[in-house]
């Protein structure tokens, strides 16, 4: 996968202190949370630089699957309790910090219609592990920690745990995780619904690359369209989500990936999507 620099190719001019920005030219971007020294905890700064990158990933056409991970032992502990944001320092500035920061990185990744994978290193737990949660795809390292640990410091899931959570695990044992403040390895997290998938550390982003590869590889209509309808199927009623599809194909069937899908089939060769 080669590699690009944080300013080349992502739609923007910004240098990252926080993150790395990889783009593939197989269409796979990978972003790396880059504060090991606080296994990832994050910051306002890193939220604004998250939020930036996954912006310009929506927007480039290039690139068509998002893999997210951390450097060091953590994928992301949450907010950095060390750091000091002046808005906190006031108690309408807790409110504020948060929905400048974390919650519109939350928003745009569980909006997002490119499919995105977590590539879980290390620890994951409170806001790490609703940043995720948000993700439509988790494969964990067999070393990694899931869990909320917000209640154990006083604090709240602010990040948005409690919506996303339980749609991975249910009520009950959401409630057991966040208000227990509960940690579980890699196959636990797995068994609960938390990760889809637990390798071998040292084929972690191998695996997440093979799986990111293979959707950027595939029709980006298709897979883009498709991928909304099931997130919006979640909340909508079947009528709902049959008039959803109904407009939806008006797009799809008509497309250039649909023609060239549907004559690889009928010659027996491996179709070249452009997402046109």
């Amino acid at each position: 996968m080669g590699n690009t620099s944080n300013s080349d190719s992502i739609g923007t001019s910004r240098a990252y202190k926080t993150i790395i920005v990889e783009n593939g030219g197989d269409g796979v971007t990978t972003l790396t949370f880059n504060r090991p020294a606080t296994m990832n905890a994050y910051t306002s700064e890193m939220c604004a630089e998250i939020n930036d990158a996954l912006l310009a990933f929506t927007a480039n056409d290039a690139q068509r699957a998002l893999i997210i991970t951390g450097t060091g032992k953590g994928f992301c502990t949450g907010g950095d309790l060390k750091s000091s944001d002046g808005a906190a320092e006031r108690q309408l500035g807790h409110a504020i910090v948060m929905r400048e920061g974390m919650h519109p990185v939350i928003r745009t990744l569980h909006s997002m219609d490119k499919p995105t994978i977590a590539a879980v290193n290390g620890a994951a737990v409170a806001g790490g592990l609703a940043l995720a949660a948000a993700c439509d795809f988790r494969i964990a390292a067999r070393s990694a920690r899931l869990g909320d640990t917000a209640v154990r410091v006083g604090l709240l899931s602010d990040e948005g745990g409690p919506w996303l959570f339980q749609r991975l695990i249910g009520l009950e044992a959401t409630k057991r995780m966040s208000l227990l403040g509960e940690i579980y390895d890699a196959e636990e997290a797995h068994r609960l619904g938390l990760v889809g998938q637990v390798v071998d550390d040292d084929v972690l982003i191998e695996t997440a690359r093979a799986m990111a590869g293979k959707l950027a590889a595939g029709a980006p209509l298709s897979i883009r369209l498709n991928n909304r309808m099931i997130d919006r199927a979640s909340t909508s009623t079947l009528d709902e989500c049959l008039d959803n599809a109904a407009l939806s194909v008006m797009i799809s069937n008509d497309s250039e990936d649909s023609r060239e899908g549907t004559d690889a089939f009928r010659t027996r060769r491996t179709p070249t999507f452009n997402g046109r």
